[in-house]
């Protein structure tokens, strides 16, 4: 019988550093937006449950052995396309998603959205046509009473029906300088999703996140279940608050 000659070994390339700011600038944005009053909640989770559910070309990004889910619940703020200012009334809109960890094979870390709700119809069909994410239209509330935060979103369409979340937290002290989970899980400068089969990034730049303690009064919520993942079985091994950044988001480009 003929012998074949073995197959070759190509390692998988390093993923790149945890970096408070972006390593790669957004000179010529494709979106502009602000996220504010964002909210923070995370849960460990086994890189094994949550690799069938990344784009082709991923994996999970782990911290010591260990990937995260995310649920961010936060304030969107005129969204607006290239440098043009943006939309006020229909690029301002509560948004919570629900998301995971991600690397591809030239070592970008990024994230993946399981869903992303929010309360404005139009971006949501625009987030879905034009960008194959998972948006989906939702009644959804913000509102600040002091140092606290509540957070409020019941899902009407495509579904499941009747999803919701209610998130409320008390914002603490500054952060002086965030641990490396903590960095970890906010310190992200790109998006993973997939077009015709292929992994598609796209990359972010805002300045560095101004962070905030924070304690969770309030969670009560089955989003993370609907997104295809495992609820949550305790309290979250993070939970952290921040006022806001402005974003850029660059072109994307298609992975191999």
């Amino acid at each position: 019988m003929r012998q074949m000659p073995p197959t070759a070994v190509v390692p998988e390339p390093e993923p790149e550093p945890v970096t408070a700011e972006p390593p790669h600038p957004v000179d010529r944005p494709l979106l502009t937006q602000s996220w504010l009053d964002l909210a923070f909640l995370h849960w460990a989770a086994d890189p094994a449950h949550v690799a069938p559910l990344l784009p082709a070309g991923t994996v999970p990004d782990t911290l010591d052995g260990v990937t995260y889910v995310g649920l961010i619940a936060f304030r969107m703020h005129k969204v607006g396309w290239f440098r043009l200012p943006g939309v006020p009334y229909l690029g301002s809109f509560p948004e919570t998603n629900v998301r995971l960890y991600s690397v591809d094979a030239r070592g970008r870390r990024a994230v993946v959205f399981r869903s992303l709700d929010a309360s404005r119809l139009i971006p949501v069909a625009i987030g879905r046509a034009a960008f194959r994410l998972p948006y989906v239209w939702s009644r959804m509330a913000v509102r600040r009473e002091g140092d606290t935060v509540t957070y409020t979103s019941s899902r009407r369409l495509p579904g499941p029906r009747g999803a919701h979340s209610r998130i409320a937290v008390r914002v603490g002290e500054p952060l002086a300088e965030p641990t490396a989970l903590e960095h970890f899980l906010t310190a992200r400068w790109g998006m993973h999703t997939e077009l015709l089969g292929r992994p598609l990034y796209v990359p972010n730049a805002h300045p560095r996140w101004p962070l905030h303690r924070a304690e969770v009064l309030d969670c009560d919520e089955d989003l993370v279940a609907a997104a295809g993942l495992p609820a949550p079985a305790g309290p979250p091994v993070s939970v952290l608050y921040s006022p806001g950044v402005p974003v850029r988001f660059g072109r994307p480009s298609l992975g191999p």
